[in-house]
């Protein structure tokens, strides 16, 4: 019995048995429960404080576990009609106060789709994380354990991070002969805290900013959140275009191009050389900064040719504000990554994660050091790159046989394929169908700041058990696409 299914019984056989006492009554000892039940000190400690959370008992340390008395009824709720007219009413001004405002927009629903935890039964080919069994479980324990140890760890850390990480941070991202060092680094918590710190230092709200169309919902989110005026700039196979990209500085003024370079979220492309030095070139020129967002670079498969370096590695003058996060490589709890600057462009990213969050907490930070400077994580990145190739071709070739009419670039790195969609097809009841038939996917729509170019979905392949699973999950999608495609047709869906 795992640590979780023990909490679980103990804290059901505890609710039952309190009827069994009187109001400030003494349950038994934690001794008397680890004997009685066989559980260890953990589990029983922790359905204590499970059933403190629910006020039915009360702890004195020293004395032992009470029945708690009876529990206040519930609360009148209260208006809350006013709060609509308040939250309404906040707008941000456009640049220099003229122009109509930019009402800020807290909208994470793009988001929440991808954190869903899918419901029991249902295959996962919608997360953003590792399933558990890809996460170098044993690399990140040996390494918090390391950390704990080391003197200093629950100190204050400098605002900027630890030293040694952000020269580590400034060495994987742009290599030992670049400009970029240590002190040109600012260690974030994970990288969407990167991405919102960057786009509110750099732009003012009301301000456009230029963003790849497709795009990661989370850049949508962070620019709406601060008033910001996401304008898309189209991508083709290899990337975002250039020729629009140039034409969308001209046209709107704006002083930031967010872009993912390398296994594009959700398409996958990768920016060729050429296009990379366009990238550059039209920024300078139009005097703005690239937010350059990494996300995929560790998540490369084993069959990829060589890597380009990162724009921030090409750029001597500080026009790239570079985007990195350990998270997507080894886990979603280990919200660590670093924005990279050079120039008056880093003292204002500084300022603003001070205000927004003081620093990351010294402990993470001295956790991540300790295992990306471990043999094994080198080891995990290498096992990764062969489990990410092994379910993309799993995947890949199941859409081959199960969904022939599904188009897809199949890419060397990152974690998704973006399926093109006949025309007509309701993403959102196929999502909802194929959620239905117990497979979890994610429609296109939000991954376009203005109207969609045509219906899509993102198959996320991290998420599931292994390979087989995934398989299986494409079957499930197949039967819902039959479904939702007879449904257009005003035919009876035929049998699952």
């Amino acid at each position: 019995m795992n640590d979780d299914s023990s909490v679980a019984h103990l804290l059901g056989v505890l609710r039952s048995e309190l009827e069994r006492y009187p109001e400030g009554g003494r349950l038994p000892s934690s001794r008397s429960l680890m004997e009685r039940y066989r559980v260890s000190p953990v589990t029983v400690s922790r359905a204590t404080a499970a059933l403190v959370a629910e006020g039915l008992v009360v702890s004195r340390p020293g004395a032992g576990v009470f029945r708690a008395g009876p529990q206040a009824g519930p609360r009148p709720p209260g208006d809350l009609s006013w709060q609509e007219a308040a939250l309404s009413a906040d707008a941000s001004p456009g640049p220099a106060g003229d122009g109509p405002p930019a009402p800020r927009r807290a909208d994470a629903s793009g988001l929440l789709a991808t954190l869903a935890v899918p419901p029991p039964g249902s295959i996962d080919l919608n997360g953003g994380y590792l399933h558990p069994s890809l996460q170098p479980e044993r690399a990140l324990a040996g390494a918090l354990a390391r950390a704990g140890r080391r003197p200093g760890t629950w100190e204050r850390p400098p605002v900027e991070g630890l030293a040694d990480l952000r020269a580590w941070f400034a060495r994987d991202i742009a290599g030992p002969d670049s400009l970029l060092g240590g002190a040109d680094v600012l260690v974030t918590a994970g990288g969407q805290s990167a991405l919102s710190t960057a786009l509110r230092s750099l732009a003012a709200p009301g301000a456009p900013v230029l963003v790849e169309s497709p795009t990661y919902p989370g850049v949508l989110a962070v620019a709406r959140a601060a008033g910001l005026r996401p304008v898309p700039v189209p991508l083709d196979a290899d990337g975002v275009r250039t020729d629009l990209l140039e034409d969308a500085f001209r046209a709107t003024g704006a002083r930031v191009f967010v872009c993912q370079p390398l296994f594009h979220n959700p398409t996958g492309a990768t920016l060729p050389p050429e296009r990379r030095r366009e990238v550059l070139r039209i920024a300078r020129r139009a005097g703005a900064f690239v937010v350059e967002d990494d996300f995929a670079r560790r998540l490369v498969h084993a069959d990829a040719p060589p890597l380009p370096r990162t724009l921030a590695a090409e750029d001597p003058d500080g026009v790239v504000v570079h985007v990195r996060s350990l998270t997507k490589a080894a886990s979603p709890s280990l919200r660590v990554g670093a924005l990279t600057a050079r120039g008056p462009a880093m003292e204002r990213l500084r300022a603003t994660q001070v205000i927004d969050n003081f620093f990351v907490p010294r402990p993470l930070q001295e956790t991540a050091l300790e295992l990306v400077g471990s043999p094994a994580w080198r080891r995990h990145l290498r096992t990764l790159a062969d489990a990410l190739r092994s379910r993309r071709t799993a995947v890949a070739e199941a859409l081959g046989r199960e969904l022939p009419a599904l188009r897809a670039q199949v890419p060397h790195g990152g974690y998704h394929l973006w399926l093109r969609l006949p025309a007509g097809t309701d993403e959102t009841a196929l999502a909802a169908a194929a959620l239905h038939a117990g497979v979890a996917v994610t429609p296109g729509r939000p991954y376009f700041p203005a109207e969609a170019s045509a219906p899509h979905l993102r198959l996320s392949y991290i998420g599931a058990v292994g390979d087989d699973q995934l398989r299986e999950g494409v079957r499930r999608l197949r039967r819902a696409y039959a479904q939702v495609c007879s449904s257009r047709a005003g035919e009876p869906a035929g049998p699952a």
